[in-house]
């Protein structure tokens, strides 16, 4: 079974057993946490159910992993000719969520 999934504004393709990153979502490492924007569910067999835009009672349920931070991305600004330099860097917060049931 395969479901496509809406979280930190992005979309996810999962099926039982994925290890996915998302945006930081509020937990503790062992926790199990329910994702209740579900787009799509594909089963083994059968026709795909498409949600418009949610499938109502529709839940993926996931264990959180752990968090990590990303890659630093520097951001740098200037001007010129005005004596105006800005240089900032920022590491993007994920968290590593293990999905364990789809439920339809």
């Amino acid at each position: 079974m395969q479901a496509v999934i809406r979280t930190g504004g992005k979309q996810y393709n999962v099926t039982t057993g994925d290890i996915i990153e998302v945006e930081k979502l509020q937990g503790n490492p062992g926790d199990e946490i329910e994702l209740n924007e579900v787009l799509m569910v594909t089963p083994d067999e059968g026709e795909a159910s498409i949600g418009t835009p949610l499938i109502d009672k529709a839940v993926v349920k996931a264990k959180i992993l752990g968090e990590k931070k990303g890659k630093k991305i520097v951001v740098f600004k200037f001007k010129r000719r005005k004596d105006y330099r800005n240089k900032n860097g920022h590491r993007q917060r994920y968290t590593s969520l293990e999905i364990t049931d789809i439920v339809n």
